[in-house]
């Protein structure tokens, strides 16, 4: 069964926002085409309503299917599913691959039902055989690792965020247009409102996400989380009962039952670390914690500590930088 696949494509859904790409489109792609070698077949990119479809070809997509659809604007699980599913057939994809997003999370699972394929989510590598299809998998809230093989014909994966990271491949591409049929079924549930934060970096393109928590105390105290952030050009984000408290909006909160977070570097300021915090963020590559409390648990699960006040240690550290910056 595995080796039906060779003569069938690889498929990419490249995710975007407001037409642009998203920073987990280009890894996705990047990935893909790695696949798509190690099959001896070629890759396809999926875009829904997305603008310069051209700059996927840069990552090794030597076909880009653009979907336009205004019904598709904002984001729809059973819509979006429904699209990538009659472009799998139309291009004759054994292999869908899509990020490890909320949204990606929501539509993959939908896509190996629709396909009757087998479904590895949070892959964190390459394939490592082909035959039988074997993945490497982050499993217990990224504290250990599974080798999963999916023996189906057709395979959903579903690749963890920073994980593959983004490699030029560069290729000459094609853009061609898919008129995708949608039912009133498949556009049964429609968003009343969506809001957006705009002019910051994002939690999920960001590569350094500064969290702070309730060691803050109010806040009025935020100014200099934001301008930490804006020195580092990251993402701000929150433990949940800073969220919870009305201190910052829902949309930074990170962890387990927030937004997961796997950063290159993460720098948590008077969180004391939770289980279900530390969950959400464990993926991230380096963990630098700010505390008071040299006992805090964040601290075992820190690359890096500083037992001292916030209002003390995070001023100076915005003026190191700085001043690092400028030399």
């Amino acid at each position: 069964m595995t080796s039906n696949i060779k003569n069938m494509s690889v498929l990419v859904f490249a995710d975007s926002a407001e037409g642009k790409f998203k920073k987990s489109a280009f890894e996705v792609v990047s990935y893909g085409k790695k696949v798509a070698e190690q099959l001896g077949s070629n890759l396809i990119a999926l875009t829904i309503n997305a603008n310069n479809t051209e700059e996927l070809y840069a990552y090794g997509a030597e076909k880009v299917v653009s979907v336009s659809n205004d019904s598709l604007v904002t984001f729809n699980a059973k819509a979006y599913a429904s699209v990538i599913k009659q472009v799998a057939d139309a291009q004759g994809s054994s292999i869908v691959i899509f990020d490890s997003s909320i949204d990606g999370l929501f539509v993959a699972p939908m896509i190996a039902v629709a396909l009757d394929a087998g479904y590895a989510s949070n892959v964190v590598a390459l394939p490592s055989s082909i035959n039988p299809f074997s993945l490497k998998r982050k499993a217990f809230s990224s504290k250990a690792f599974s080798n999963t093989i999916i023996s189906t014909d057709k395979k959903v994966i579903g690749v963890s965020k920073n994980s593959y990271g983004i490699h030029e491949n560069p290729v000459s591409g094609v853009t061609e247009s898919f008129d995708a049929a949608l039912s009133d079924a498949d556009l049964g549930v429609t968003s009343v409102k969506v809001e957006r934060i705009t002019g910051q970096v994002t939690i999920a393109d960001a590569d350094t996400v500064v969290s702070a928590g309730r060691g803050l105390k109010g806040p009025e105290n935020w100014g200099m989380i934001e301008e930490l952030a804006t020195v580092l050009g990251a993402a701000t984000a929150c433990s949940k009962p800073v969220s919870d408290l009305g201190w910052r909006p829902h949309g930074e909160h990170v962890g387990q039952t927030g937004k997961p977070v796997a950063a290159n570097l993460y720098i948590a300021i008077g969180i004391s670390g939770a289980i279900q915090h530390l969950a959400g963020i464990n993926a991230s590559k380096v963990k630098v914690v700010i505390n008071t409390d040299p006992e805090a648990p964040f601290f075992k699960a820190a690359d890096y500590g500083i037992v001292g006040d916030a209002f003390d240690v995070v001023p100076k550290l915005i003026e190191k930088l700085k001043a690092f910056k400028e030399a």
